[in-house]
């Protein structure tokens, strides 16, 4: 099943759940979404929020791409089992259990925020033939964590990946989520109210709220994973385009110059005015630049 968006204003979420199909993996329940015809490309979300930012991109997208989204083990509409331990190896065999499911050979990806460590293990797994039949053609990352030290995570981000996190859990709320959220959006672009309201029920959805220190430890498994993670970015195999909103104060503009100094010739696009989610805040531009990287291919 199919949903279609232009760039700007956002579908409805209950638009997304009904377009939702189901993918079993590993004994979990995956929402997924199929569309389009074209060269394969995946687009992998980010934390906390699911496959519902792409969006304002997926039509259009879908003119030019066959389109595979999934909402990871832990976010959206997927499962969201407690007491779990949510690894980004195991949300990335996810994918490619996906992709081998449908046929999928070769695969363009499009990758945010925690999409993009999940992109960075897919990439490591290309590098060392463990892939099994899929090849990555490409790489377009937008805001993520892609150098561990580079990575400035929120004030609440620290304290619920700690020992506190499932008692702060307890204790969040609509309001609360919606004013640290918001935080990390541009001054000009900023989330509305009905929006928040959607990436909040999106996040509730089977309790959702109490699996995040859980999946937080992915900020400790790109330390434990650094040298696998970035080697492959650093000396990339494939061609690959960091997308960046400057204004973002988790991954923004000081990202974007480390991409840049540690990457000869890195293929960069600043966003000025944009914040860590540039698919939702500037889908055009995002658009844009996407299909402008694909041209050189």
């Amino acid at each position: 099943m199919t949903f279609s968006v232009c760039p700007g204003p956002v579908i409805p979420v209950g638009s997304c759940v009904k377009a939702a199909s189901s993918f079993v993996h590993g004994g979990h329940q995956y929402a997924c979404w199929q569309a389009g015809e074209g060269p394969d490309l995946l687009l992998i979300h980010g934390f906390p929020t699911s496959s519902w930012d792409w969006a304002a991109l997926w039509g259009p997208l879908s003119w030019h791409f066959r389109l595979h989204a999934m909402d990871m083990l832990g976010f959206g509409l997927s499962d969201k089992p407690r007491g779990h331990r949510y690894l980004i190896a195991d949300q990335a065999e996810a994918y490619a259990a996906l992709l081998r499911a449908r046929g999928v050979n070769e695969v363009h990806l499009l990758v945010h925020d925690y999409g993009c460590t999940v992109g960075q293990e897919l990439l490591a797994r290309a590098a060392e033939g463990s892939l099994e039949g899929i090849t990555i053609k490409s790489i377009v990352f937008l805001n993520g964590g892609l150098f561990p030290h580079a990575h400035r995570p929120r004030p609440i981000q620290k304290l619920m990946a700690g020992p506190l996190g499932p008692l702060i859990a307890r204790f969040m709320s609509r309001r609360s989520f919606g004013k640290s959220f918001s935080a990390i959006f541009g001054p000009n672009t900023q989330p509305t109210d009905e929006e928040l309201d959607a990436y909040w029920s999106l996040i509730c959805t089977e309790d959702g709220v109490k699996v995040i220190p859980a999946l937080l430890d992915y900020m400790a498994q790109r330390r434990a994973n650094e040298a696998r993670w970035t080697d492959p970015i650093k000396t990339p195999a494939v061609p690959m385009r960091l997308i960046n909103g400057l204004e973002d104060p988790v991954s923004g503009r000081h990202l974007l110059e480390e991409f840049a100094r540690l990457i000869p010739d890195a293929d960069v696009v600043p966003l000025e005015g944009v914040g860590h989610y540039p698919q939702v805040e500037a889908p055009r531009e995002v658009f844009r630049e996407v299909m402008d990287f694909h041209r050189t291919l």
